[in-house]
């Protein structure tokens, strides 16, 4: 089988599959251009100086963070939270970690025993996924200008048992892992991290990336569409700050796609979006709203919700309030409103509104030590 053959099989098996060819070549694109970069730098140094300079790098990596963790008291700290459920169930799914850290050598162990097994429902994460979000909280302790790089873990072990949310193995269902799971097992290891640096920690973000996918026949063209995209949510209050209304936080990489952009490509009018004022958690300082996004869908189509912090909110810090969790609500053309879970799938009418209500985030000391 030829890679074409390959290529021809992946896009017969997809609703859009010119956009989705285009997402493939860019990014077949992007590998190749890194490969001429790569042999330029080779070429022009030479691959001893070059591979020893890679040395160095992850070496300076791994020096500042073992410097930064000698700071960090000596002991274990530990946290835990729960997401809502995993679709299947209703059952809180727990998260537990526990940080020791060593000043002596500048190391640390992060061991997620106590974590629930891996379920049904599609937010188990795998290890690479637990990892990475290990790697992102130690990276928040460092200045911006420190390389990111595999260094920064050399002295660091983290520990997860095979077969629970945190380390899921087949055939278990994954895909709202990266986006569900990461930002929980993110939210509780910054807890724990609070207990051993408690004015170096935010209150906890909004913590879930509201996925919302639609899928349907777009009635312009007759052609078949998919639109997903994640909804910002309010920003932990700080030490020292208020908390950021309507931003991504943490595990996501997204940014904000403009109404027009949206009602151009897709059969949608957004009728709201805007700021979930009141929702942030009250405190010393504030934790950020979430928003609102109310979208009115022009054709019939599928939608689907896969959503956190329903149940859960957002915690505070040092006698912080919580931030008010999510919501999702369809609305028909004859008015009637019902609340969705967090998890599932529907078809809905044409002229229906489908209404997202990102969670507010936690807010940092108590309202009584407020100036």
């Amino acid at each position: 089988m030829t890679s074409q053959d390959v290529l021809s099989l992946l896009l017969a098996n997809v609703r859009t599959p010119e956009e989705r060819e285009g997402d493939l070549a860019a990014q077949i694109g992007a590998c190749r251009v890194g490969e001429k970069r790569i042999k330029e730098v080779v070429a022009k140094y030479g691959l001893t100086k070059v591979n020893n300079l890679v040395d160095e790098l992850l070496a300076y990596s791994e020096r500042l963070m073992r410097a930064e963790l000698k700071k960090m008291p000596a002991g274990t700290f530990s946290a835990e939270d729960f997401l809502d459920g995993d679709g299947v169930t209703d059952d809180p799914i727990r998260i537990a970690v526990s940080i020791t850290f060593d000043p002596g050598d500048g190391s640390a162990e992060i061991d997620f025993t106590g974590s629930s097994p891996q379920v049904k429902g599609s937010v188990n994460a795998v290890y690479p996924i637990t990892y990475s979000a290990c790697f992102y909280m130690l990276r928040c302790l460092l200045s911006d200008d420190a390389p990111a790089t595999a260094g920064l873990m050399n002295s660091v072990t983290v520990s997860a048992p095979l077969g629970t949310i945190v380390n899921a193995k087949l055939p278990a269902p994954v895909a709202g892992g990266n986006v569900e799971a990461s930002q929980r097992i993110t939210d509780t290891l910054l807890r724990a991290l609070a207990k051993a640096a408690p004015e170096r920690v935010p209150a906890a973000s909004y913590g879930t990336m509201s996925n919302l996918t639609i899928g349907g026949i777009d009635h312009r063209t007759n052609a078949p569409f998919t639109y997903y995209e994640t909804t910002a949510g309010g920003m932990g209050a700080r030490p020292g700050m208020d908390g950021i209304d309507g931003i991504h936080c943490h595990m996501t990489n997204s940014l904000n796609t403009p109404i027009e952009a949206l009602e151009y490509a897709y059969p949608f009018r957004v009728r709201s979006y805007g700021y979930r004022r009141g929702s942030g958690g009250a405190g010393k300082y504030r934790g950020g709203d979430g928003l609102v996004r109310e979208i009115e869908l022009l054709t019939p189509a599928q939608v689907t919700f896969l959503c956190d912090r329903r149940k859960f909110s957002p915690y505070g810090l040092a006698g912080g309030e919580n931030g008010t969790p999510g919501k999702g609500f369809w609305i028909t053309t004859g008015g009637n409103k019902t609340e969705l879970p967090g998890k599932c799938t529907l078809h809905v009418g044409k002229n229906d509104l489908i209404r997202v209500e990102t969670p507010g985030a936690g807010g940092w000391g108590t309202v009584a030590d407020k100036g």
